[in-house]
């Protein structure tokens, strides 16, 4: 196990998700300096769907992300300021943009098995002396010989690290333990871990990375994110106490900015409800749920129904506007089942 755990903190990303793209200059702000007088590593800010996910597809933001950045940039004074960037979402443009109102680590994120759309990105940030990492999302798609392939690309691109994204919520711990033990073992840069929360696991899950020799977890405020949330970050902090494990975190603090910062200003307790649970369990993107929500309600469809076929076809990250295409699909079929 490693001695010191660098922790992400994605609330103000991830988190973006559950709070409909809708978080405000001051909202950022106080989170961010709450976050950073706490001591995480890296605060990571973007819309979801990272840098200029903002739009009819994605959803969205209220206040634009370059805004929200500077807000951050501002009060951050020991933490790196981070963002996402998915690239065919955002550019190297936007990138660039980025840095210059105060991001200094980006994560660039593909499906696990197309690193390669990734590389100019990961060289651009490089070249702006930006701490970069190369991520993976919907790992359980792939397997671990598979994500080490895709890994090494990123590695030899000259990402600083490689961090893998449960983004469906659907792996148990000894499938973490499976992929996180042979990328620490054959990779030259340290391993991350993101959780989702659609099967209870997010916890147990980044132990399981973090006792495999992951360098790097992420995690939310009351595990504000996508689906049924992320790793709770102040959860997890007390839990890597427990276990005498570094971080360099004051838990105290981290608590006081759940509670008095996040919490309140939250659109929905981070539960795992019925919907949740059944991203985790059909092996869904997280981000899905609110969309399948919206579609299930349009078309009389219950949402459990339209993520099962979500599931059954393999959906990815970056095709929520097929969300609506199944779940017309699906009234259809049962409207004309009906009348038969």
């Amino acid at each position: 196990m490693k001695d010191r755990i660098r922790l992400i903190d994605t609330t103000l990303r991830d988190g973006s998700h559950a709070m409909s793209h809708s978080f405000t200059r001051e909202q950022v702000r106080n989170i961010a300096a709450g976050l950073d007088e706490a001591g995480v590593a890296i605060i990571e800010i973007s819309h979801g769907d990272g840098i200029a996910g903002s739009s009819i597809n994605y959803g969205f933001s209220e206040t634009p992300d370059m805004e929200l950045i500077e807000e951050a940039a501002s009060v951050i004074k020991r933490a790196r300021l981070g963002a996402l960037l998915i690239p065919g979402i955002g550019t190297i443009a936007d990138m660039k943009e980025a840095y210059h109102r105060g991001v200094r680590a980006v994560r660039i994120a593909t499906h696990v098995t197309e690193a390669d759309v990734s590389l100019q990105h990961i060289k651009a940030a490089k070249s702006m002396g930006m701490f970069t990492a190369g991520f993976l999302m919907m790992v359980h798609m792939a397997k671990p010989e598979q994500i080490l392939e895709q890994a090494r690309l990123f590695e030899d691109a000259g990402a600083d690290y490689v961090n893998l994204a449960d983004s469906a919520g659907y792996l148990l711990p000894d499938d973490v333990r499976r992929r996180v033990s042979l990328l620490t073992e054959k990779l030259s840069i340290p391993v991350g871990f993101h959780a989702h929360n659609n099967l209870g696991m997010a916890a147990a899950n980044s132990l399981a990375a973090v006792e495999e020799g992951a360098s790097y977890i992420d995690g939310t405020c009351r595990g504000l994110g996508a689906g049924a949330g992320n790793c709770q970050i102040e959860v997890f902090t007390a839990l890597l106490e427990r276990m005498e494990c570094q971080t360099g975190v004051n838990l105290e603090k981290l608590l006081q900015t759940a509670e008095e910062q996040v919490e309140p200003i939250m659109l929905r307790p981070q539960t795992i409800d019925t919907d949740a649970l059944m991203l985790g369990y059909a092996g869904v993107y997280s981000s899905f749920l609110l969309h399948a929500r919206r579609a299930a309600e349009q078309f009389g469809l219950k949402t459990g129904d339209i993520l099962k076929e979500l599931g059954r076809r393999g959906m990815v990250g970056g095709q929520e506007d097929m969300i609506v295409d199944v779940a017309y699909q699906l009234s259809k079929s049962w409207a004309a089942l009906a009348r038969e």
